[in-house]
C-alpha cells in the first residue's frame, strides 16, 4: 500500500489501536480512539488522542507512532503539524488522525469535548 490510498474499515481500525497501543506503551496520558464514522462531517473514521508532559515528551511520542506505524504498517502520515513546538502536534493518516498535545492544549482546545458524538474505542481489543 502506498501512502496516498485510502484504507479499509479494518485497517483504519487496526491503524488506530496500533496508535494507541504506541503512545500507552510510551506514558502518553488520557490515550483515548474516537469513532468517528458515523459523526456527519467528521474528518477522519477515528481521532486518536493523547497526552504528553513536556514538549520532548510530545514530541517524543510523535516519533514512536511514525516509527511504528511505519515499522508495521509501511505508511507514513500524509502530513506532520505542530511538530516545532510541540504543544499539539497532528498526524494525518488519512482515515485516523493523531492529535498529541500537551496536557494544558488539550484543555484548551477541548478536542474531546467537541468530538464526544464520536463513539469511544477500547485501545486493546478483547479479540
Amino acid at each position: 500500500m502506498n501512502n496516498h490510498t485510502q484504507h479499509n474499515n479494518k485497517e483504519s481500525e487496526v491503524l488506530a489501536r496500533l496508535v494507541a497501543q504506541t503512545l500507552d506503551a510510551k506514558k502518553a496520558d488520557n490515550v483515548r480512539i474516537l469513532d468517528l464514522r458515523r459523526v456527519s462531517g467528521a474528518p477522519a473514521e477515528y481521532f486518536v488522542m493523547a497526552s504528553g508532559n513536556v514538549p520532548s515528551h510530545v514530541s517524543a511520542l510523535s516519533d514512536a507512532v511514525h516509527e511504528a506505524v511505519k515499522g508495521a504498517m509501511g505508511i507514513n502520515p500524509s502530513k506532520v503539524e505542530g511538530y516545532q513546538n510541540a504543544e499539539w502536534i497532528l498526524m494525518d493518516y488519512f482515515d485516523v488522525v493523531v492529535h498529541i498535545f500537551q496536557k494544558e492544549k488539550r484543555a484548551f482546545y477541548r478536542l474531546d469535548e467537541l468530538w464526544s458524538d464520536g463513539e469511544e474505542v477500547l485501545i486493546y481489543s478483547k479479540e
